[in-house]
């Protein structure tokens, strides 16, 4: 009898489809910045509007925020993704905040890094290592040449050997090794005055912009791109968007 509850309880929520959708966070603050007053993008509104709708379309669960009040245990305990868009410089005010995102990575929790995340917490060993890289500079925003490196994540499949695009070509250093590179920038097709000094040619005549892997029991998804407002209503980024919001989350 107790095993027949058991199954009941179990089964009559899946048959009714009462499933709590999975619950997704968008975070975009952006602290005080560490030699000068950090820049906010004006992209945010965009990005949040853009995350919310592919969010919702999905059915997922979405809620959006900057007040980094949001990292506790408990608040985190639900959550399956962490969207960082756009935020940069100071992503916590407490070393509580920060152990509070630290556990949920260790608990599995998935993370999505958009353009300037990269720039979020950038006297933080671990946050680098955590999303794969810290941002460096970009020179100007331009047209330029994207390589597919992998062709079959999903945030990538739908894309052929390449992708002409136009943003700011994010350099990023203290790169994890573990990182599994997606997309790459063509370095031959970037104007950059400054690109003898970094990156050179540590990665020849690449550098990587997007990339996937799982750090401490958590899986991330990082792009660089999505500098531009409109971009958040391009059909192919916004499905790059989508694929590693998916992936992060264990469900390609």
């Amino acid at each position: 009898m107790k095993r027949l509850l058991i199954i009941i309880v179990t089964v009559l929520p899946l048959m009714s489809g009462t499933i709590a959708p999975k619950q997704i966070l968008i975070y975009t603050h952006n602290g005080e910045g560490y030699n000068e007053k950090g820049y906010v993008h004006e992209n945010i509104a965009a990005s949040v509007e853009a995350l919310k709708k592919l969010c919702s379309d999905n059915r997922y669960a979405v809620q959006a925020t900057d007040d980094p009040s949001i990292f506790t245990p408990e608040k985190l305990r639900k959550v399956s993704c962490i969207i960082f868009a756009n935020s940069n410089n100071q992503a916590f005010d407490t070393e509580g905040q920060k152990q509070a995102f630290v556990a949920y990575t260790h608990n599995g929790g998935g993370f999505v890094g958009i353009h300037s995340a990269s720039g979020s917490e950038r006297q933080w060993p671990w946050f680098w290592a955590m999303l794969g890289g810290k941002f460096v500079r970009h020179p100007k925003l331009q047209e330029f040449t994207i390589k597919v490196v992998d062709k079959n994540h999903p945030a990538t499949d739908f894309l052929g050997d390449s992708w002409a695009w136009e943003d700011e070509c994010y350099y990023t250093d203290q790169l994890n090794p573990d990182i599994h590179v997606l997309l790459a920038a063509d370095l031959t097709t970037i104007a950059d005055d400054k690109k003898v000094q970094y990156p050179g040619t540590t990665f020849g005549n690449f550098f990587p912009l997007s990339w996937c892997h799982e750090f401490e029991g958590g899986r991330q998804f990082y792009t660089a791109l999505g500098h531009k407002a409109e971009y958040y209503k391009d059909e192919k980024f916004l499905k790059h968007l989508l694929g590693g919001i998916r992936w992060s989350m264990m469900e390609n």
